[in-house]
Protein backbone atom coordinates (compact mmCIF):
# COMPACT_ATOMS: atom_id res chain seq x y z
CA UNK A 1 0.00 0.00 0.00
CA UNK A 2 1.16 3.55 -0.69
CA UNK A 3 -0.32 7.03 -0.50
CA UNK A 4 -2.05 9.09 -3.16
CA UNK A 5 0.17 12.13 -2.57
CA UNK A 6 0.61 13.54 -6.07
CA UNK A 7 -1.31 10.62 -7.60
CA UNK A 8 -4.85 9.99 -8.73
CA UNK A 9 -7.28 7.97 -6.64
CA UNK A 10 -9.02 5.55 -9.00
CA UNK A 11 -12.17 3.71 -7.97
CA UNK A 12 -12.94 0.34 -9.50
CA UNK A 13 -15.70 -2.14 -8.85
CA UNK A 14 -18.76 -3.84 -10.26
CA UNK A 15 -21.79 -1.97 -11.52
CA UNK A 16 -24.03 -0.87 -8.66
CA UNK A 17 -21.10 -0.60 -6.22
CA UNK A 18 -21.71 3.13 -5.83
CA UNK A 19 -18.42 4.34 -7.36
CA UNK A 20 -19.99 7.58 -8.60
CA UNK A 21 -21.56 8.44 -5.25
CA UNK A 22 -18.55 7.41 -3.16
CA UNK A 23 -16.15 9.06 -5.59
CA UNK A 24 -17.94 12.41 -5.56
CA UNK A 25 -17.99 12.42 -1.74
CA UNK A 26 -14.30 11.46 -1.51
CA UNK A 27 -13.34 14.13 -4.04
CA UNK A 28 -15.11 16.75 -1.94
CA UNK A 29 -13.29 15.62 1.22
CA UNK A 30 -9.95 15.68 -0.61
CA UNK A 31 -10.72 18.92 -2.49
CA UNK A 32 -9.89 17.24 -5.79
CA UNK A 33 -11.66 17.18 -9.14
CA UNK A 34 -13.99 14.24 -9.66
CA UNK A 35 -14.04 12.45 -13.02
CA UNK A 36 -16.75 9.87 -13.68
CA UNK A 37 -15.71 8.00 -16.83
CA UNK A 38 -19.28 6.95 -17.64
CA UNK A 39 -20.40 10.57 -17.39
CA UNK A 40 -17.52 11.60 -19.67
CA UNK A 41 -18.65 9.05 -22.26
CA UNK A 42 -22.21 10.37 -22.11
CA UNK A 43 -20.99 13.95 -22.46
CA UNK A 44 -18.82 13.11 -25.47
CA UNK A 45 -21.37 10.96 -27.31
CA UNK A 46 -24.59 12.72 -26.39
CA UNK A 47 -26.03 9.34 -25.44
CA UNK A 48 -26.47 7.43 -22.20
CA UNK A 49 -24.06 4.59 -21.48
CA UNK A 50 -26.89 2.13 -22.11
CA UNK A 51 -27.64 3.73 -25.49
CA UNK A 52 -24.00 3.69 -26.59
CA UNK A 53 -23.74 0.06 -25.54
CA UNK A 54 -26.99 -0.98 -27.27
CA UNK A 55 -26.83 1.21 -30.41
CA UNK A 56 -23.12 1.01 -31.22
CA UNK A 57 -22.16 -2.32 -29.65
CA UNK A 58 -19.87 -3.31 -26.82
CA UNK A 59 -16.55 -2.97 -28.76
CA UNK A 60 -17.33 0.68 -29.55
CA UNK A 61 -18.36 1.33 -25.96
CA UNK A 62 -15.13 -0.27 -24.64
CA UNK A 63 -13.06 1.88 -26.98
CA UNK A 64 -14.76 5.00 -25.58
CA UNK A 65 -14.29 3.68 -22.04
CA UNK A 66 -10.57 3.13 -22.55
CA UNK A 67 -10.02 6.51 -24.20
CA UNK A 68 -11.79 8.45 -21.45
CA UNK A 69 -10.18 6.42 -18.65
CA UNK A 70 -6.73 7.10 -20.07
CA UNK A 71 -7.51 10.78 -20.57
CA UNK A 72 -8.57 11.08 -16.93
CA UNK A 73 -5.58 9.16 -15.59
CA UNK A 74 -3.08 11.09 -17.70
CA UNK A 75 -4.20 14.47 -16.35
CA UNK A 76 -1.49 16.26 -14.39
CA UNK A 77 -3.73 17.41 -11.54
CA UNK A 78 -4.48 14.59 -9.08
CA UNK A 79 -8.17 13.70 -9.18
CA UNK A 80 -10.61 11.07 -7.98
CA UNK A 81 -11.56 8.94 -10.99
CA UNK A 82 -14.49 6.50 -11.07
CA UNK A 83 -14.01 3.80 -13.70
CA UNK A 84 -16.70 1.66 -15.25
CA UNK A 85 -17.23 -1.91 -14.16
CA UNK A 86 -15.51 -3.37 -17.22
CA UNK A 87 -12.65 -0.89 -17.49
CA UNK A 88 -10.05 -3.40 -16.29
CA UNK A 89 -10.55 -5.36 -19.49
CA UNK A 90 -8.15 -2.90 -21.12
CA UNK A 91 -4.43 -3.68 -20.80
CA UNK A 92 -3.58 0.01 -21.31
CA UNK A 93 -5.95 1.07 -18.55
CA UNK A 94 -4.50 -1.48 -16.12
CA UNK A 95 -0.94 -0.38 -16.93
CA UNK A 96 -1.80 3.30 -16.49
CA UNK A 97 -3.51 2.60 -13.17
CA UNK A 98 -0.32 1.00 -11.86
CA UNK A 99 1.77 3.95 -13.00
CA UNK A 100 -0.40 6.92 -12.07
CA UNK A 101 -3.01 6.01 -9.47
CA UNK A 102 -3.75 4.47 -6.14
CA UNK A 103 -6.54 2.05 -7.00
CA UNK A 104 -9.37 1.44 -4.56
CA UNK A 105 -11.96 -1.31 -4.95
CA UNK A 106 -15.43 -0.16 -3.90
CA UNK A 107 -16.90 -3.35 -2.49
CA UNK A 108 -20.49 -4.43 -2.83
CA UNK A 109 -22.35 -7.69 -2.25
CA UNK A 110 -23.88 -9.22 -5.42
CA UNK A 111 -27.42 -8.92 -4.03
CA UNK A 112 -26.99 -5.22 -3.32
CA UNK A 113 -25.38 -4.64 -6.70
CA UNK A 114 -28.29 -6.37 -8.47
CA UNK A 115 -30.87 -4.38 -6.51
CA UNK A 116 -29.16 -1.14 -7.49
CA UNK A 117 -28.41 -1.96 -11.12
CA UNK A 118 -31.47 -3.90 -12.30
CA UNK A 119 -34.38 -2.00 -13.76
CA UNK A 120 -32.15 0.89 -14.82
CA UNK A 121 -31.72 -0.09 -18.48
CA UNK A 122 -28.18 -1.32 -17.96
CA UNK A 123 -27.39 -3.76 -20.80
CA UNK A 124 -25.51 -6.14 -18.50
CA UNK A 125 -28.11 -6.03 -15.72
CA UNK A 126 -31.15 -7.52 -17.44
CA UNK A 127 -30.81 -11.12 -16.29
CA UNK A 128 -29.88 -11.87 -12.67
CA UNK A 129 -28.15 -15.17 -13.39
CA UNK A 130 -25.95 -13.60 -16.08
CA UNK A 131 -25.32 -10.61 -13.81
CA UNK A 132 -24.13 -12.81 -10.95
CA UNK A 133 -21.91 -14.86 -13.24
CA UNK A 134 -20.27 -11.69 -14.55
CA UNK A 135 -19.84 -10.48 -10.95
CA UNK A 136 -17.90 -13.64 -10.07
CA UNK A 137 -15.85 -13.51 -13.27
CA UNK A 138 -14.67 -9.94 -12.68
CA UNK A 139 -14.00 -10.22 -8.94
CA UNK A 140 -10.45 -11.67 -9.26
CA UNK A 141 -9.39 -8.87 -11.65
CA UNK A 142 -10.66 -6.24 -9.22
CA UNK A 143 -8.71 -7.83 -6.38
CA UNK A 144 -5.50 -8.02 -8.38
CA UNK A 145 -5.69 -4.37 -9.41
CA UNK A 146 -6.73 -2.93 -6.04
CA UNK A 147 -4.29 -1.32 -3.62
CA UNK A 148 -7.08 -1.04 -1.02
CA UNK A 149 -10.74 -1.78 -0.45
CA UNK A 150 -13.47 0.67 0.57
CA UNK A 151 -17.18 0.85 1.24
CA UNK A 152 -17.59 4.61 1.75
CA UNK A 153 -15.82 7.92 1.21
CA UNK A 154 -13.99 7.77 4.55
CA UNK A 155 -12.50 4.42 3.56
CA UNK A 156 -11.33 5.94 0.27
CA UNK A 157 -9.66 8.84 2.10
CA UNK A 158 -7.91 6.45 4.49
CA UNK A 159 -6.67 4.38 1.56
CA UNK A 160 -5.40 7.53 -0.14
CA UNK A 161 -3.40 8.35 2.99
CA UNK A 162 -2.00 4.81 3.27
CA UNK A 163 -3.96 4.10 6.47
CA UNK A 164 -5.40 0.69 7.32
CA UNK A 165 -7.88 0.60 10.23
CA UNK A 166 -8.71 -3.02 10.99
CA UNK A 167 -9.48 -5.08 14.07
CA UNK A 168 -6.88 -7.82 14.47
CA UNK A 169 -4.43 -6.15 12.08
CA UNK A 170 -1.50 -6.51 14.49
CA UNK A 171 -1.72 -10.28 14.23
CA UNK A 172 -1.45 -10.12 10.43
CA UNK A 173 0.97 -7.22 10.17
CA UNK A 174 3.48 -9.27 8.20
CA UNK A 175 0.98 -9.75 5.38
CA UNK A 176 0.16 -6.03 5.32
CA UNK A 177 3.72 -4.69 5.24
CA UNK A 178 5.26 -4.60 1.73
CA UNK A 179 7.09 -7.82 0.99
CA UNK A 180 10.77 -8.35 0.15
CA UNK A 181 11.81 -5.56 2.51
CA UNK A 182 14.21 -5.86 5.45
CA UNK A 183 12.64 -4.41 8.60
CA UNK A 184 13.82 -3.05 11.94
CA UNK A 185 11.40 -2.34 14.77
CA UNK A 186 11.42 0.52 17.29
CA UNK A 187 9.28 0.58 20.43
CA UNK A 188 9.52 1.32 24.12
CA UNK A 189 9.95 -1.44 26.71
CA UNK A 190 6.36 -1.26 27.91
CA UNK A 191 4.89 -1.63 24.41
CA UNK A 192 7.35 -4.38 23.54
CA UNK A 193 6.25 -6.26 26.64
CA UNK A 194 2.58 -6.07 25.68
CA UNK A 195 2.55 -6.15 21.87
CA UNK A 196 6.03 -7.41 20.95
CA UNK A 197 5.02 -11.10 21.33
CA UNK A 198 2.36 -10.51 18.65
CA UNK A 199 4.10 -8.05 16.32
CA UNK A 200 7.58 -9.58 16.18
CA UNK A 201 6.54 -13.10 15.09
CA UNK A 202 4.00 -11.59 12.69
CA UNK A 203 6.76 -9.62 10.94
CA UNK A 204 8.61 -12.90 10.46
CA UNK A 205 12.11 -13.44 9.14
CA UNK A 206 12.28 -9.98 7.57
CA UNK A 207 12.60 -8.45 11.06
CA UNK A 208 16.35 -8.00 11.49
CA UNK A 209 16.57 -6.03 14.74
CA UNK A 210 14.44 -4.52 17.49
CA UNK A 211 15.40 -1.20 19.13
CA UNK A 212 14.16 -0.10 22.52
CA UNK A 213 13.29 3.60 22.96
CA UNK A 214 12.54 5.56 26.14
CA UNK A 215 8.88 5.85 27.05
CA UNK A 216 6.78 8.90 26.32
CA UNK A 217 8.13 12.39 25.66
CA UNK A 218 11.58 11.30 26.89
CA UNK A 219 12.04 9.56 23.52
CA UNK A 220 11.81 12.83 21.61
CA UNK A 221 15.41 13.99 21.99
CA UNK A 222 18.41 14.29 19.70
CA UNK A 223 20.28 11.88 21.96
CA UNK A 224 17.67 9.16 21.34
CA UNK A 225 17.74 9.86 17.61
CA UNK A 226 21.53 9.62 17.47
CA UNK A 227 21.50 6.33 19.34
CA UNK A 228 18.95 4.89 16.92
CA UNK A 229 20.72 6.24 13.82
CA UNK A 230 23.96 4.59 14.93
CA UNK A 231 22.26 1.28 15.69
CA UNK A 232 20.39 0.93 12.39
CA UNK A 233 21.76 -1.50 9.77
CA UNK A 234 19.13 -1.02 7.07
CA UNK A 235 20.03 -0.03 3.54
CA UNK A 236 17.89 2.34 1.49
CA UNK A 237 15.53 -0.45 0.46
CA UNK A 238 14.68 -1.29 4.08
CA UNK A 239 11.96 0.10 6.31
CA UNK A 240 11.73 1.11 9.95
CA UNK A 241 8.61 0.01 11.85
CA UNK A 242 7.39 2.22 14.71
CA UNK A 243 5.24 0.38 17.25
CA UNK A 244 3.74 2.49 20.02
CA UNK A 245 2.27 5.83 20.92
CA UNK A 246 2.75 9.29 19.49
CA UNK A 247 6.20 9.87 20.97
CA UNK A 248 7.56 6.64 19.49
CA UNK A 249 6.02 7.46 16.11
CA UNK A 250 7.35 11.03 16.15
CA UNK A 251 10.90 9.96 16.99
CA UNK A 252 11.05 6.93 14.71
CA UNK A 253 9.53 8.81 11.79
CA UNK A 254 12.05 11.64 12.23
CA UNK A 255 14.92 9.14 12.39
CA UNK A 256 13.64 7.52 9.18
CA UNK A 257 13.36 10.91 7.47
CA UNK A 258 17.08 11.62 7.94
CA UNK A 259 18.73 8.18 7.91
CA UNK A 260 20.49 7.66 4.56
CA UNK A 261 18.67 10.87 3.53
CA UNK A 262 15.33 9.15 4.03
CA UNK A 263 14.12 5.57 4.24
CA UNK A 264 10.59 4.18 4.37
CA UNK A 265 8.85 3.77 7.67
CA UNK A 266 5.65 2.10 8.82
CA UNK A 267 3.53 3.43 11.68
CA UNK A 268 1.78 0.96 13.96
CA UNK A 269 0.02 3.12 16.58
CA UNK A 270 -0.98 1.39 19.81
CA UNK A 271 -2.64 4.27 21.70
CA UNK A 272 -5.90 6.05 21.03
CA UNK A 273 -4.20 9.44 20.58
CA UNK A 274 -1.83 7.91 18.03
CA UNK A 275 -4.56 6.10 16.10
CA UNK A 276 -6.85 9.12 15.81
CA UNK A 277 -4.16 11.75 15.40
CA UNK A 278 -0.40 11.28 15.78
CA UNK A 279 0.04 8.49 13.22
CA UNK A 280 -1.77 10.36 10.44
CA UNK A 281 -0.27 12.88 8.04
CA UNK A 282 3.49 12.48 8.00
CA UNK A 283 4.50 14.94 10.71
CA UNK A 284 7.56 13.78 12.63
CA UNK A 285 9.32 15.79 15.32
CA UNK A 286 11.37 15.90 18.49
CA UNK A 287 11.41 18.46 21.30
CA UNK A 288 13.80 21.14 22.49
CA UNK A 289 13.87 22.60 26.01
CA UNK A 290 12.30 25.75 24.52
CA UNK A 291 9.23 23.98 23.16
CA UNK A 292 7.52 20.90 21.81
CA UNK A 293 8.04 19.55 18.27
CA UNK A 294 10.43 22.33 17.24
CA UNK A 295 12.70 20.04 15.17
CA UNK A 296 11.17 17.68 12.66
CA UNK A 297 10.26 16.82 9.07
CA UNK A 298 7.30 15.91 6.93
CA UNK A 299 7.91 12.24 6.11
CA UNK A 300 4.79 10.22 5.39
CA UNK A 301 4.80 6.57 6.44
CA UNK A 302 4.36 4.25 3.48
CA UNK A 303 1.74 2.47 5.58
CA UNK A 304 -0.11 3.13 8.83
CA UNK A 305 -1.71 0.12 10.50
CA UNK A 306 -4.23 0.97 13.22
CA UNK A 307 -5.69 -1.99 15.09
CA UNK A 308 -8.40 -0.69 17.47
CA UNK A 309 -8.30 -4.05 19.24
CA UNK A 310 -4.98 -3.19 20.91
CA UNK A 311 -6.65 -0.27 22.70
CA UNK A 312 -8.17 -2.71 25.20
CA UNK A 313 -4.86 -2.70 27.07
CA UNK A 314 -4.78 1.09 27.51
CA UNK A 315 -4.88 2.59 31.02
CA UNK A 316 -7.52 5.26 31.63
CA UNK A 317 -4.93 8.04 31.43
CA UNK A 318 -3.94 7.07 27.88
CA UNK A 319 -7.57 6.71 26.85
CA UNK A 320 -8.25 10.27 28.07
CA UNK A 321 -5.38 11.51 25.93
CA UNK A 322 -7.00 10.06 22.84
CA UNK A 323 -10.49 11.17 23.82
CA UNK A 324 -9.26 14.78 23.94
CA UNK A 325 -8.06 14.49 20.34
CA UNK A 326 -11.36 12.89 19.34
CA UNK A 327 -13.27 15.80 20.88
CA UNK A 328 -11.03 18.22 18.98
CA UNK A 329 -11.71 16.37 15.73
CA UNK A 330 -15.44 16.27 16.40
CA UNK A 331 -15.51 20.01 17.05
CA UNK A 332 -13.70 20.63 13.77
CA UNK A 333 -15.96 18.23 11.86
CA UNK A 334 -19.14 19.43 13.54
CA UNK A 335 -20.08 15.89 14.60
CA UNK A 336 -20.06 14.14 18.02
CA UNK A 337 -17.40 11.63 17.00
CA UNK A 338 -16.47 11.04 20.65
CA UNK A 339 -19.81 9.22 21.09
CA UNK A 340 -18.98 6.48 18.55
CA UNK A 341 -17.78 2.98 19.36
CA UNK A 342 -14.01 2.86 19.59
CA UNK A 343 -13.31 1.19 16.22
CA UNK A 344 -15.62 3.61 14.41
CA UNK A 345 -14.27 6.56 16.39
CA UNK A 346 -10.77 5.66 15.21
CA UNK A 347 -11.88 5.25 11.60
CA UNK A 348 -13.84 8.50 11.42
CA UNK A 349 -11.27 10.64 13.25
CA UNK A 350 -8.40 9.21 11.22
CA UNK A 351 -10.30 9.83 7.99
CA UNK A 352 -11.05 13.45 8.91
CA UNK A 353 -7.40 14.16 9.64
CA UNK A 354 -6.20 12.20 6.61
CA UNK A 355 -8.38 14.26 4.29
CA UNK A 356 -7.02 17.56 5.63
CA UNK A 357 -3.44 16.31 5.46
CA UNK A 358 -3.77 15.09 1.88
CA UNK A 359 -5.23 18.46 0.92
CA UNK A 360 -2.36 20.26 2.68
CA UNK A 361 0.57 17.83 3.14
CA UNK A 362 3.02 20.51 4.35
CA UNK A 363 0.71 22.29 6.80
CA UNK A 364 0.50 25.60 4.97
CA UNK A 365 -3.26 26.05 4.79
CA UNK A 366 -6.40 24.13 5.83
CA UNK A 367 -4.45 21.51 7.80
CA UNK A 368 -3.64 24.24 10.32
CA UNK A 369 -7.17 23.75 11.69
CA UNK A 370 -5.89 20.62 13.43
CA UNK A 371 -4.03 22.92 15.81
CA UNK A 372 -7.30 23.80 17.57
CA UNK A 373 -6.45 24.08 21.27
CA UNK A 374 -2.88 22.91 20.74
CA UNK A 375 -1.18 26.30 20.88
CA UNK A 376 -2.17 26.49 24.56
CA UNK A 377 -1.71 22.76 25.13
CA UNK A 378 1.89 22.68 23.90
CA UNK A 379 2.73 25.75 25.99
CA UNK A 380 1.38 24.09 29.14
CA UNK A 381 3.25 20.86 28.37
CA UNK A 382 6.55 22.72 27.93
CA UNK A 383 5.99 24.71 31.12
CA UNK A 384 5.42 21.46 33.04
CA UNK A 385 8.60 19.80 31.68
CA UNK A 386 6.20 17.51 29.77
CA UNK A 387 4.88 15.99 32.96
CA UNK A 388 1.35 17.21 32.15
CA UNK A 389 -0.50 14.43 30.25
CA UNK A 390 -1.16 15.39 26.65
CA UNK A 391 -4.91 14.79 26.97
CA UNK A 392 -5.16 17.08 29.99
CA UNK A 393 -3.21 19.76 28.14
CA UNK A 394 -5.41 19.46 25.04
CA UNK A 395 -8.59 19.61 27.14
CA UNK A 396 -7.39 22.86 28.69
CA UNK A 397 -6.29 24.19 25.30
CA UNK A 398 -9.69 23.45 23.80
CA UNK A 399 -11.34 25.23 26.70
CA UNK A 400 -9.25 28.34 26.04
CA UNK A 401 -9.87 28.23 22.28
CA UNK A 402 -13.64 27.91 22.71
CA UNK A 403 -13.72 30.72 25.25
CA UNK A 404 -11.85 33.01 22.85
CA UNK A 405 -14.25 31.89 20.09
CA UNK A 406 -17.30 32.73 22.26
CA UNK A 407 -18.50 29.17 21.59
CA UNK A 408 -20.26 26.94 24.14
CA UNK A 409 -17.66 25.05 26.18
CA UNK A 410 -20.00 22.47 27.70
CA UNK A 411 -18.85 19.57 25.50
CA UNK A 412 -15.23 20.00 26.59
CA UNK A 413 -16.22 20.43 30.23
CA UNK A 414 -18.64 17.49 30.34
CA UNK A 415 -16.58 15.01 28.32
CA UNK A 416 -13.01 15.93 29.28
CA UNK A 417 -13.41 17.64 32.71
CA UNK A 418 -10.42 20.00 32.39
CA UNK A 419 -9.03 21.53 35.58
CA UNK A 420 -6.40 24.31 35.92
CA UNK A 421 -2.84 23.09 36.37
CA UNK A 422 0.16 24.43 38.25
CA UNK A 423 2.72 25.97 35.91
CA UNK A 424 4.95 29.02 35.62
CA UNK A 425 2.84 31.55 33.64
CA UNK A 426 5.86 33.30 32.13
CA UNK A 427 7.46 30.06 31.02
CA UNK A 428 4.16 28.97 29.48
CA UNK A 429 3.85 32.30 27.68
CA UNK A 430 7.42 32.05 26.36
CA UNK A 431 6.63 28.60 24.93
CA UNK A 432 3.35 29.83 23.45
CA UNK A 433 4.93 32.69 21.50
CA UNK A 434 7.58 30.31 20.16
CA UNK A 435 4.89 27.97 18.83
CA UNK A 436 5.46 26.82 15.23
CA UNK A 437 2.39 28.76 14.04
CA UNK A 438 3.49 32.05 15.62
CA UNK A 439 4.67 34.87 13.37
CA UNK A 440 7.19 37.43 14.61
CA UNK A 441 6.46 36.37 18.18
CA UNK A 442 2.70 36.78 17.81
CA UNK A 443 0.60 33.61 18.26
CA UNK A 444 -1.71 32.56 15.43
CA UNK A 445 -4.69 30.69 16.82
CA UNK A 446 -7.35 28.35 15.51
CA UNK A 447 -10.81 29.38 16.67
CA UNK A 448 -14.33 28.22 15.86
CA UNK A 449 -17.11 30.34 14.42
CA UNK A 450 -19.24 27.30 15.32
CA UNK A 451 -18.67 23.53 15.53
CA UNK A 452 -17.69 22.47 12.03
CA UNK A 453 -16.55 25.99 11.08
CA UNK A 454 -12.91 26.52 12.10
CA UNK A 455 -11.09 29.78 11.47
CA UNK A 456 -7.30 29.59 11.13
CA UNK A 457 -4.47 32.08 11.56
CA UNK A 458 -6.38 34.29 14.01
CA UNK A 459 -4.34 37.03 15.70
CA UNK A 460 -5.77 38.44 18.92
CA UNK A 461 -4.54 41.14 21.30
CA UNK A 462 -1.78 39.85 23.55
CA UNK A 463 -3.81 40.67 26.66
CA UNK A 464 -6.66 38.41 25.48
CA UNK A 465 -4.35 35.47 24.76
CA UNK A 466 -2.45 35.94 28.02
CA UNK A 467 -5.71 36.07 29.87
CA UNK A 468 -6.96 32.84 28.27
CA UNK A 469 -3.66 31.13 29.10
CA UNK A 470 -3.68 32.45 32.65
CA UNK A 471 -7.18 31.06 33.26
CA UNK A 472 -5.76 27.56 32.64
CA UNK A 473 -3.10 27.91 35.36
CA UNK A 474 -3.93 27.30 39.00
CA UNK A 475 -2.85 29.96 41.45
Amino acid sequence: MATALGRHVALIGFMGAGKSTVGAAAAELLDRPFVDVDAEIERATGQSVSEVFSDRGEPVFRAHEEAHALAALERAEPAVVALGGGALGSDRTRDTLRERALTVLVEVEPEEAWNRASGRERPLARDEETFRRLFEERAPAYRRAADAVARDADDVVLAAAGVRVQLGALETIGALVPRAVDLELAADAHVLGIHGPTAQPALGERLRRTHELPSGEAAKTLKTCERLWRALRLDRSGALVALGGGSTLDTTGFVASAYLRGIDWIAVPTTLVAQVDAAIGGKTAIDLPEGKNLVGAFHWPVLTIADPGVLQTLPDRERRNGLAEAVKTGLLAGAPLWELSEPELVRRCAAYKAALCLRDPFDRGPRTALNLGHTFAHALEAASDYELPHGDAVALGLLAALRLSSVDTSVVEEVLHPTPVRADPERAWAALVRDKKAKRGSPRLVLLDAPGAPRIGVELPEADVRGALGALIAE
